[in-house]
C-alpha cells in the first residue's frame, strides 16, 4: 500500500510540476528505498550511534576449560549474556581472535532469554553476515553480524544460540562467564528449550553486543582481572560489580543510557601475559576500540604484585605498574575517555599477602590516590578494607580466600561508585 500511495503522489506532482520531476523521481527512489529495506530503521541516523552494551573479553580459552563432550563442532551452543542498555537495533560481534584454524558457523541465532535454555520463540531471529547465514570467521578475526531490529530491553538477558560447522582445537572463548551455556549434539538452532543439553559455565567465541542508542548514550569500560571478571559473585545472578554498577546506572535519572562494559580476565596481568593477554597489549582492542566508549575505570595490577618475588622483584612491579597505569592514562586520554583509577584491595591473609607485596600495594595505591593523573579516584581499598585490620577484606565481603568479594564485596563495590562521575 506504501509504494502505490507514493507512486500516485509523484505522478501528480510531476504532472503539476513538470521542471521537478527529475527531483520527483529521486524522492520517490528514496522513498522506495526507504520503505522496502528492513534493516533501514537499524542504521543510527544523526541524533543515535552505536554503543556497546555487552562485551566480554577473548582469549585464549586454556585445556581444561575448553568445551565439553561432545565438543562444538557441528553441534548448537546457547549461551546468555546479560545486556546493560536497551534500544531496537543490534549487531553482534564474535571472534575467532585466538584459534589458528577458521571456525564456521552454520547459523547464528538470538533471542530474549526466558529461563536456562529457554526463549521466547516470538523473539528468535537468525543473523546475517553480509547479507548470508552462514559464515566462516579466519583464525586471528573478528567479525560482525548486519545491524538488525530487535527489541532489547535494559538489563535483560538475551540468547545467541550457534550452529557450528567446523571448530578448531584451540578455542577462542572466555572462561569465567559466570554464566551456564547449553550444549546439544547437532542441529538445534531453533528450538525453545534444551532439555538434557550438556552444560558448562563458560562462553565460546561470543564477544560483543552494540546498540543503537540516542547521541547523549556512552559506554563504561571496567579494565581488571578475575575481580572484575565475577570471581565470587552467583553464578547465573548477573551480580558482579559491574553489574551492580550498570543496575544503579539505569536507575538514576540522567545516567539512564549508560552502559558498562566488563572487560574482566580471570588471571589477568597487566605488565605481561598470565592468563588471557596483558592489560597493556589488549588495550586498544577493549578499551579504545571499545563501542561507544567515554569512560574507563582501571582495577588490575594485584596479580602482577602477587606474583612478583623478592623485595627487589616487588618494588619493580610497583613502579611499572604505575608507569603502565601512566601509559594507559595518556593513550584514553588521546581518545577523549576520561580514565577513573580505582585502588587495589586488600589482601592480607591470602595466598599472596608477603611483606614485600604489601609494600608495593601501599605504594601503588598512594599514586593513584596522589598523583592527581588520573581523572578521579574510586577507592575500593577504603571500601573493602576491614576497619579492625585494614590490611585484609571486610569479613562479610570475603569469599574466605582473603582476595575475592563474595556476592555481598561485589554489592559494596558496585556502590561504591559515584554515579556523579558519569553526568
Amino acid at each position: 500500500m506504501k509504494k502505490i500511495f507514493t507512486s500516485k503522489l509523484f505522478s501528480h506532482l510531476r504532472y503539476l510540476f513538470p521542471s521537478f520531476s527529475v527531483l520527483a523521481g529521486l524522492l520517490f527512489t528514496l522513498f522506495l528505498v526507504a520503505f522496502s529495506n528492513p534493516e533501514q530503521s537499524s542504521k543510527p541516523d544523526n541524533s543515535e550511534k552505536w554503543v556497546g552494551t555487552w562485551t566480554t573479553s577473548p582469549q585464549l580459552v586454556e585445556p581444561r576449560n575448553n568445551p565439553p563432550k561432545p565438543g562444538l563442532s557441528n553441534n548448537t551452543l546457547r549461551q546468555v549474556a546479560c545486556v546493560s542498555i536497551g534500544g531496537d537495533s543490534i549487531r553482534v560481534r564474535l571472534s575467532n581472535e585466538f584459534s589458528k584454524s577458521p571456525v564456521t558457523l552454520h547459523s547464528v541465532h538470538i533471542a530474549v532469554s526466558v529461563d536456562s535454555s529457554k526463549i521466547d520463540p516470538a523473539t528468535d531471529l537468525a543473523l546475517k553476515f553480509d547479507g548470508k547465514t552462514e559464515v566462516v570467521i579466519e583464525p586471528g578475526k573478528a567479525i560482525v553480524s548486519d545491524p538488525f531490529h530487535f527489541e532489547l530491553k535494559p538489563r535483560s538477558n538475551v540468547a545467541i544460540t550457534i550452529y557450528f560447522g567446523d571448530t578448531p582445537p584451540d578455542v577462542t572463548g572466555h572462561p569465567g562467564s559466570r554464566t551456564t551455556s547449553y550444549l546439544l549434539k547437532g542441529n538445534h538452532i531453533s528450538e525453545v528449550d534444551f532439555p538434557g543439553a550438556v552444560t558448562t559455565d563458560h562462553w565460546y567465541n561470543i564477544n560483543g553486543i552494540d546498540v543503537v542508542a540516542p547521541e547523549d548514550a556512552a559506554a563504561v569500560v571496567v579494565l581488571g582481572n578475575s575481580i572484575t571478571d565475577g570471581r565470587g559473585s552467583g553464578t547465573n545472578k548477573q551480580n558482579r560489580w559491574p553489574d551492580i554498577l550498570s543496575e544503579r546506572l539505569l536507575r538514576n535519572p540522567g545516567t539512564e543510557h549508560i552502559a558498562v562494559l566488563n572487560a574482566g580476565i580471570g588471571g589477568n596481568c597487566v605488565l605481561r601475559p598470565c592468563l588471557g593477554p596483558s592489560a597493556l597489549d589488549r588495550f586498544e582492542r577493549d578499551v579504545i576500540e571499545a563501542t561507544g566508549v567515554r569512560w574507563l575505570i582501571i582495577l588490575e595490577g594485584i596479580n602482577d604484585i602477587g606474583g612478583s618475588r623478592g623485595s627487589e622483584g616487588a618494588a619493580k612491579v610497583a613502579d611499572g605498574l604505575i608507569a603502565a597505569y601512566e601509559q594507559m592514562i595518556d593513550r584514553a586520554h588521546a581518545k577523549g575517555i576520561l580514565v577513573y583509577g580505582a585502588t587495589i584491595m586488600p589482601f592480607g591473609g591470602s595466598f599472596y599477602d608477603s611483606p614485600d607485596h604489601q609494600k608495593a600495594l601501599e605504594k601503588v595505591n598512594d599514586w593513584i590516590r596522589t598523583s592527581g593523573r588520573f581523572d578521579a579516584v574510586i577507592d575500593l581499598d577504603a571500601a573493602m578494607r576491614d576497619p579492625e585490620n585494614p590490611l585484609q577484606l571486610l569479613p562479610g565481603g570475603d569469599t574466605g580466600d582473603h582476595l575475592h568479594p563474595n556476592e555481598t564485596g561485589h554489592r559494596i563495590m558496585g556502590e561504591a561508585v559515584g554515579l556523579k562521575l558519569f553526568k
